[in-house]
Order: C-alpha cells, then structure tokens, then sequence
C-alpha cells in the first residue's frame, strides 16, 4: 500500500524490480519525450525485464492504438506487443460500453486509438453529431484537430448526449516543451455546453481497473513523471508509486504535494527500478537521507549536509510533508533545493 500521510518516501531494501511483480509505466515523460527515448530508459527496462519484472505501458495518451504504441517502442529498443500497451481510449471505451447497447454509434472527437477502441468494445464511431449517436467520446487529436470537431461535440452534448472523455491532462510533454493536452480540448466543449464529461484514464479508478484486468498484476508498481495523473492514480488505486523526474514534476511541486499527490519512491529516472531506495531516519526534528538532514522551519525548509542530490529531495520531503500533514507544504525550499541543483 501507499505510504501514509505525514512520511516521506520510502525505502526498499531490495531492487525494485525485484520487490514488484509488474511495472505500470506512464510513457510521456517517462519512457519518451517528443517520440525519442529518454536517457536510461532503454537499458534501464532492458535489465528489469530480463530479472523476471513484467512490463505494461500505460497511457492517457489516446491518440495511438497499442499496436502503434507498441511498434514505436519496439522501435526505440524496448521489444513490445500491442497486448502490453495500455490506453485511455481502452478504459473509456468499457465505461462507455457498460451504459450504452452494443452496437451505438459514439461520435469521436480524437484519433484512431479511440476507433480501434470502441470497435473492439461493438461500438460504431462516427464522425457527426447528426449521425444520431448514443455518446460522445473525446481523446487527444494531436496539433491538427479540426475546431470543428468540438463543435460537433458541442452539438451532440448540448442535446443531451451523454459526454465521455479518455482523459483531462491539461498538457502533454513534447519534444519542444510542454503543449495543450486533452484536458484543455475537454474544457472547449465544458465552456461551450456546461456540461461535465465522465473521465476514464489516469487518476481516475476506470483506467487503474483497465490496467489491472488487462496485467493480471498482483504487486504492482506504478511509475510516472505526473503528481496529478500517475502518482494519484496509484494512491486511488491503494499501490506503490515510483515518480521519476524526467517529466514534468520538478522539486518544488514534489515538496508542495498533497497526500494523494506523494509518491512511495522518488528517483531521477528509470534507473530507479534496478536499485534499492535509501531509508529515511528520524533525527530529532529533522530527517536524514544519506549525507542530508532536512527540517521544517518557521517559514522555511533547511538542509544541511553533502552527498547525492536525490538523497537531498528524499530528506526534503519528508520534512515538508510531515510539515503539511494532510494538506500542502507552504514553507519556502528554493534555497534548500538550490543548494542541490535542483
């Protein structure tokens, strides 16, 4: 189970790899970033897997099919078949079968991922909102949706049509920085109809149940880059989390996290998953992690020490998050973490 408000991350006297049965791994900004594999992640899932760790790839991202996710990563170097991917599109695609009769028609606001979904589930997409569709179902497009499709989308939910969406992550990870994501598609059409969407992917129970009947996983380790997505998805879900800083969550945003946003492991990439994790020690008011101790101030987290960096953060937070309790650390930690590069 997930760590407990009040501590910090946790530590694994075995490899990871070895203390899970299964990886649940986040891809965008974990695995790739702009299409290119992120430094370590190739050698990295390489020796997991060949230690006996199962590998699935699960991801918002509902644009591709897991066949096209699982040909590009195979393209990069991580062997994959389609039955290891795992997409939002599919998560939504079964929430959405379970409230309308086989054989509806959907209207699709999204790419071929959710096509091949909903048929896979004996649903018909189409295209129009004149096309008498028993629900909308909206993914990410990629840069070239039309605006005209959230005006079909519009359309349809303005007469009632029940409204779906694979996923709300306002962005997306992209080779070129941080781009618009399905989440802020999805708030087009909330502004346009005030209506709400049921949401299926990351951190929402649907995709963690998707993800589980399609894995078969019994000790499960989610690994993301996402407080907001991956890492509370896998405290919904009531199982460990490695979050990895290849993404989008810097040290800052780690040390402010929530509890549901905490993750049971922190470490720089997927390296991460070969190696035992650091304890963390009580030492008076303060926490030590390696050659760092770390305590909560007035107003300001302090650190003091020498030695590896993430051992720093670890300390850090768990100084902050006793600090916050069950809310969010409002102290200070820019000098603390700039004392680590961070």
């Amino acid at each position: 189970m997930s760590q407990g408000v009040g501590t910090g991350p946790r530590g694994s006297e075995r490899p990871l790899n070895e203390a899970y049965d299964t990886a649940l791994l986040d891809l965008d900004g974990v695995v790739y970033a702009g299409g290119k594999a992120i430094a370590h992640a190739v050698p990295s899932l390489e020796r997991a897997r060949a230690g006996g760790m199962h590998l699935a790839y699960v991801t918002n991202n509902a644009l591709r099919t897991p066949q096209a996710v699982a040909e590009h990563l195979t393209e990069l170097g991580i062997p994959a078949g389609a039955d290891d991917v795992i997409t939002s599109a599919q998560a939504v695609a079964r929430l959405i079968a379970e409230q309308v009769p086989t054989g509806s028609r959907v209207l699709v606001i999204g790419g071929e991922g959710l096509r091949v979904a909903l048929r896979e589930r004996g649903l018909v997409p189409v295209e129009s909102a004149d096309d008498d569709p028993a629900a909308v179902v909206q993914g990410y497009g990629g840069m070239e949706l039309p605006w005209g499709r959230f005006a079909e989308a519009s359309y349809a939910v303005r007469r009632g049509v029940p409204w779906f969406a694979s996923n709300t992550d306002l962005t997306i990870p992209s080779g070129r920085g941080i781009a618009p994501g399905n989440g802020a598609a999805v708030e087009v059409v909330r502004i346009a109809t005030g209506k709400e969407p049921q949401v299926a992917g990351k951190p929402l129970p649907p995709m963690h149940r998707e993800t589980i009947l399609r894995t078969g996983a019994r000790r499960p380790l989610v690994v993301g880059d996402r407080l907001d997505t991956d890492i509370e998805g896998a405290f919904n879900g009531g199982v460990d989390s490695l979050l990895v800083l290849t993404g989008v969550t810097d040290g800052a945003r780690l040390l402010a996290a929530s509890p549901k946003h905490r993750p049971t492991y922190v470490d720089a990439d997927l390296r991460g998953l070969l190696t035992r994790q650091p304890e963390i020690t009580r030492e008076g008011d303060g926490f030590r992690c390696g050659g760092w101790t770390a305590t909560a101030g007035a107003d300001r987290l302090e650190l003091v020490g020498d030695g590896e960096s993430l051992d720093g953060l670890r300390a850090l937070c768990a100084a902050a998050w006793t600090a916050a309790g069950e809310g969010s650390c409002e102290l200070d930690g820019d000098k603390a973490l700039a004392r680590l590069g961070l």
